[in-house]
């Protein structure tokens, strides 16, 4: 490997398991757009072909290592472990590191940035193979509420044992791989981050609209939304509801029961699912409250510093990350998990008080500027790169002097 003062890049190698558009590969694509390009040369190595290729591809080389489907297609609160422990999948997970070990070096990587649970450990293993330094961004909670406690305890030990660095995306996600000694002191919270684009002016007709944003899945909330929306309804007969985002196949059971519970209460002309949606900042722009409404800890919560990005009033559930992005009662109220009456009674608050609500919004804006931006994401990584790989600041000064 090249000495990174010989040359006016250093080579970071991101790896994910998926290309598809989760929330984990777009906090991927948002942080090499906005890498320095004249101190990171980004490449991506994805292990399955995808959406996230053609959108990250015009922005980094990118290379795609197919992964058996035995263990690409294992379900996350999985990880695979059990597919892993059966020979042919553990021979082919196996080979794999190897593959992506060998490609590394041929990148002459300088680097490796995983980027998803499956990643961590394949490129983990590959990266400890080829002597490159590895870092693992934990986009999620390590804890028995959210993944199963083999593999809780598995994921604690390696996240001690293998990686160079551990970056978590909240002091939440970090506090759960309960790390100690050196392994702590080798840890760094970094918050995800978005673009604060100008106001958008929406000119509607429509009366009030309410929005939960997120993958329909039964810890998403979406039917603690749609029974608080059945408790305001009377209140608000014109108010609409809008469950915003797709359910993946195995969670078509929970849509349905979804459609089910609002054909019961009676809102089918209330509630609209518009189903995934490309542009979610038009969307909230559209919306007047935005609402989270997880019943498990949300690791971080990007979809609510997009809706206080666009100065939007937001009613979040208290747990995970979601405290270290909402000022109750500043930014956005914080209702407990699966609590619909709390729900009801903080949205029928907002709609009581628009003022209350308005200044909510602006200052929620105010706080997603100073604390989450996408720039500032960048250059914490980018610290994180020159502690790992010892380069001093003024190292990275004269790379962009060379680039300019």
């Amino acid at each position: 490997m090249t000495s990174t003062d010989e040359r006016s890049q250093i080579r970071v190698l991101f790896v994910d398991h998926t290309a598809e558009l989760g929330g984990g590969e777009i906090a991927l694509l948002n942080l090499v757009l906005n890498l320095n390009k004249s101190f990171i040369y980004p490449i991506v190595l994805l292990f399955a072909d995808g959406p996230l290729v053609d959108r990250i591809r015009p922005h980094a080389e990118t290379h795609v290592l197919p992964l058996s489907k035995t263990v690409s297609r294992a379900a996350k609160d999985g990880l695979g472990w059990r597919s892993l422990l059966q020979c042919k999948a553990a021979f082919q997970t196996g080979a794999h590191i190897f593959r992506v070990a060998r490609t590394a070096r041929r990148l002459r990587a300088d680097l490796i940035h995983s980027n998803s649970l499956k990643a961590d450990v394949i490129a983990g293993l590959a990266g400890r193979l080829a002597r490159i330094p590895t870092i693992w961004h934990v986009r999620d909670r390590i804890e028995t509420d959210y993944l199963p406690a083999p593999v809780v305890r598995v994921f604690r030990w390696l996240s001690r044992a293998i990686p160079s660095c551990v970056v978590a995306n909240s002091q939440a996600t970090l506090t759960s791989l309960h790390l100690s000694g050196e392994s702590s002191r080798r840890a760094r919270v970094v918050h995800d981050g978005c673009t604060v684009l100008p106001a958008r002016e929406v000119q509607r007709n429509s009366g009030i609209r309410i929005g939960l944003i997120g993958r329909i899945s039964p810890w998403k909330g979406q039917h603690i939304f749609v029974q608080a929306a059945a408790a305001l309804h009377p209140v608000y007969p014109t108010a609409r509801f809008e469950i915003i985002g797709a359910a993946l196949f195995s969670e078509r059971e929970y849509e349905a029961h979804l459609h089910e519970l609002c054909r019961a209460l009676r809102l089918e002309e209330a509630v609209e699912f518009a189903g995934f949606i490309e542009d979610v900042p038009a969307r909230i722009a559209e919306l007047d409250i935005v609402v989270h409404a997880s019943t498990t800890g949300e690791p971080f919560g990007q979809v609510i510093i997009e809706a206080m990005a666009g100065q939007k009033p937001v009613v979040a559930t208290n747990g995970g990350g979601v405290p270290e992005i909402v000022e109750d009662g500043i930014t956005g109220m914080l209702v407990p998990m699966g609590d619909v009456a709390r729900m009801t009674e903080a949205l029928t608050y907002l709609l009581a008080n628009p003022e209350a609500a308005a200044q909510m919004g602006r200052n929620g804006r105010a706080r997603v500027a100073a604390q989450f931006t996408i720039q500032k994401t960048a250059r914490s990584v980018e610290a994180v790169y020159r502690e790992v790989l010892r380069v001093p600041e003024q190292v990275e000064s004269s790379f962009a002097t060379a680039n300019s």
